[in-house]
């Protein structure tokens, strides 16, 4: 039985970081209002709880749940397994959060009166966005 590992992220925009899992691989998310319990790579319910859940069989068959817990400040702590932490290390959540990024200021932007002027992915994987407000 895998430990689960809680990594604490900045993230804590639900829309934002489905898309964002969405970009690193991940369509099938669930997204709960209440925590709901997290699944073991033997198909055993564990005590890990979170709002924003991929399910094991969309990360790999002897893979456990990821979880996305939302905590009392607002941000969301990530649960990942020892086992899966392999795959899904601290470089992919780096990634994770950069999308997250995009995707938050994605939504804000126009909501602050700005217009998205440019918007590229640099060989690097680095993302520059150019945003203006004319006056």
């Amino acid at each position: 039985m895998s430990h689960f590992t809680s990594i604490k992220t900045q993230i804590k925009q639900v829309d934002a970081l489905v898309k964002a899992l969405a970009d690193v691989g991940f369509n099938q998310v669930e997204v709960h209002d209440t925590a709901q319990p997290l699944y073991g790579y033997q198909g055993d319910v564990r005590p890990q709880t979170a709002e924003v859940i991929v399910r094991r069989q969309y990360i790999g068959s002897a893979s456990n749940d990821i979880g996305f817990k939302r905590q009392e400040d607002g941000q969301f702590e990530a649960i990942i397994s020892e086992y899966d932490r392999t795959n899904y290390s601290q470089d992919w959540l780096n990634r994770l959060t950069q999308r997250y990024g995009y995707h938050g200021l994605m939504a804000t932007a126009p909501a602050e009166g700005f217009t998205v002027e440019e918007d590229e992915t640099l060989a690097d994987g680095t993302i520059r966005v150019v945003v203006a407000r004319w006056i």
